[in-house]
Order: structure tokens, then sequence, then C-alpha cells
């Protein structure tokens, strides 16, 4: 499209940074995951928290999975012009994201998004070159599944069938080492949203094709028509929605994260690439972090789960054991401390360097049995 699309890699970098404003509440619990999963079950905590959560729960989770479908879109129409086979190597593409995001889960974070993502990836990479009918009917499918799957936990809560929360067990995080265990250990436990929400995940990955294909992101009348219907129907009805589901307690938990979070996800990327488009002064510092960020979002990803790992858990600093008791405040500041360093970071690595130092790893493996083939 004669260079990058102004406001892609801004919206990664919110993606990115609003994604750890729902992980850090895990991170700065003073027990933990499993303590921050028991509370949110039982409902512990008052109005002003849940509301807090409210502001990045799902949300951002979704506006980067629908710019993943929009980045697969973008490399399906890279293939087409240089007359390369698809889905070809972008297959290589999805099993290196599975053992990226293995290792993620294994060594870091208990919920990882990169494995679901490269299992989805493989579905959609054989439906983004297909006409519009055939991907709107599955969406219409993917779209039925999820709301089958959402009313049936909404109906298990309501009626007392099921819990949410409180895992049966406690995570520890004295150590490194026993995070990991626990983590091999309680796979099928916390890999089992993910599990859930596939279904929810094609659909936006495939919401995301369609918006690119459609012109969304462009800087053009077309695209500032789909920018407005964003807004309005992720922002005006979405959030409103959003806010009832919430207060409504944790009996409504499926509906508020994978209906009307995903809403507003679609609101924040009409209203985040409307914003941009009518940006006509050299970008300031906040708008060149933000974009650094986006351009090395894999790197992180990954980092900020290592930084909240090592701020808050007792085998690093134990900050959430000291200040946990704060709540929303500790939260806050670790959450402002840690998109605090991602940003510098990144804008100095990406000053320095083209690709962000994940990046540089995986485009490395990706390439490298393409070369030795064509050296073959």
């Amino acid at each position: 499209m004669g260079g990058r699309i102004a406001s892609l890699d801004v919206l990664r970098g919110v993606a990115i940074l609003g994604t750890f404003g729902t992980n850090v509440w895990a991170f700065t619990h003073p027990r933990g995951v499993t303590g921050f999963l028991a509370d949110f079950g039982s409902g512990a905590g008052d109005t002003a928290t849940a509301l807090l959560q409210m502001i990045t729960n799902g949300k951002f989770l979704g506006l980067l999975s629908i710019m993943f479908g929009i980045g697969l879109a973008i490399q399906h129409r890279s293939a087409v012009r240089r007359g390369q086979r698809w889905p070809g190597w972008y297959l290589w593409r999805s099993a290196l994201l599975l053992f990226e995001g293995l290792l993620h889960y294994v060594l870091v974070f208990e919920f990882d998004v990169l494995m679901f993502y490269a299992v989805v990836s493989v579905l959609v990479a054989y439906l983004v070159g297909r006409g519009p009918r055939v991907q709107v009917a599955w969406m219409a499918v993917l779209g039925a599944v999820n709301l089958a799957v959402v009313g049936l936990i909404t109906l298990a809560l309501l009626t007392g069938g099921t819990t949410i929360g409180d895992p049966g067990f406690v995570l520890t995080t004295d150590s490194w080492w026993g995070g990991v265990r626990a983590r091999v250990e309680y796979f099928a436990v916390f890999r089992a949203e993910g599990f859930l929400v596939l279904p929810l995940s094609g659909l936006l990955f495939l919401a995301g094709v369609r918006l690119f294909q459609a012109g969304a992101l462009e800087d053009s009348a077309r695209g500032a028509r789909i920018q407005r219907r964003l807004v309005v129907w992720g922002l005006g009805l979405g959030v409103p929605l959003n806010v009832t589901t919430t207060l409504a307690g944790g009996d409504w938990f499926a509906v508020d994260r994978y209906v009307c979070a995903p809403l507003v996800a679609f609101g924040l990327l009409g209203a985040i690439t409307a914003l941009v488009n009518r940006m006509r002064a050299e970008p300031g510092p906040v708008r060149r972090g933000v974009t650094a960020v986006g351009r090395s979002a894999m790197s992180c990803y990954i980092g900020q789960n290592l930084l909240a790992s090592a701020l808050c858990y007792p085998w690093g600093l134990g900050l959430a054991q000291r200040w946990g008791h704060l709540g929303p405040w500790f939260t806050g500041a670790v959450w402002l401390l840690v998109a605090a360093l991602l940003v510098v970071g990144a804008s100095w690595w990406m000053r320095r360097f083209p690709r962000g130092p994940v990046e540089t790893v995986w485009d490395w493996a990706y390439r490298a049995p393409r070369r030795r083939s064509v050296a073959a």
C-alpha cells in the first residue's frame, strides 16, 4: 500500500499495553494468579475495582486479535503480489508461533495467547483468500458457536451449576522453577479458557481480514465511514452493555468478557484509527513510543510479563506481597512503571535496529529453512 499504514503500529502498541492492563491484576494480587482468580470468581472487591478492571478486561485482547487478522491479510496480499504460493511458508510461521507461545507459557506466564493465535491462524490462512461470502459465512458460524458457549456458561453460573475463579490449588511463585513446574502440572487448567475462546478468536481474526480488505485503516472517505460506524456500534452500544454486565456480577462474566468486550474492541479500532489519520503534525514522544511498542509487539508482550513477574513475585522483588493490599493504587503504579519501561526501551531499540529482539530471532528461525531449501 505504498509504505507502512500510519495507524497500524499505534493500534498494535495500544493493544499490547492494554492487554497488560488486564494481566497486571493477576501479577499484583498478594496471593498471585490463583488469589486473583479466587477473588474474581467470588465477587470480592468493591464496585470501583470492578469498574477499573472493566476498562481493560477482554477489550485489548480483542483488539490484539483483530490486529492479528489484519496482519495476516497484509501478509497474504504481499504473497499474492510476489506470486508466492499461499499459505505455503505461512504455516511455518504458525508453527513457530505455537512453539514461542508454549515457551512463553511454560517459562513466563499462565495466560499466554500466542499458542491459540497460532492454531487459529492456520484456519484463517486458508480463508483469507476466499471470497466475502465464504468469509462472512465462517464468521457467522464461529459467532454462533461463541454465543452458544457463552450462553451455556452463563446458564450454568446463574443456576449454580458451576463457579468461576478458584482453581482449587495454589500456584506457588516463591521460586521461578516452582512456577514452571506448576504451569506444566496444571496445563489443562490454565489453557482451558484459550480452548473455549477459539471460535471467538477465529471470528475476530476474520473480522480483521474483512476490515482490512474493506479499507477500514485507510485515510480516505471510505475509511472514515467505516471508522465512524465502528465507533458508533463499538463504543456507543458496547460500552453501556459492558458496564451493565460488569455491575451485574460474576454470573455474567462470560457475556461481559466474550461478547461485550470484543464489541468495544471494534470501537477502539475505529476511534484510534480515525485519531491517528487526523494527526497531521509530527508525532510526539508518546505516539512515537507507542508506535515503537507496536513495531516490537512480540518482544513487548513477552517483556511486560517478564518485568511484572520480576517486580511482583517472591522470586523477584516480591512487591505484591508488600504492597498488594493497596489494591488498585499498587496495580496502577505497576502498570505505569512497566508501560513506561516498555515505551522507553522499545523507542531506544527501534531507533537502532529494524526489529525487536524476539522478532529478530523469530525472523531468523522463519527464514533459515527457506534458505536451506533454496541452497539445496
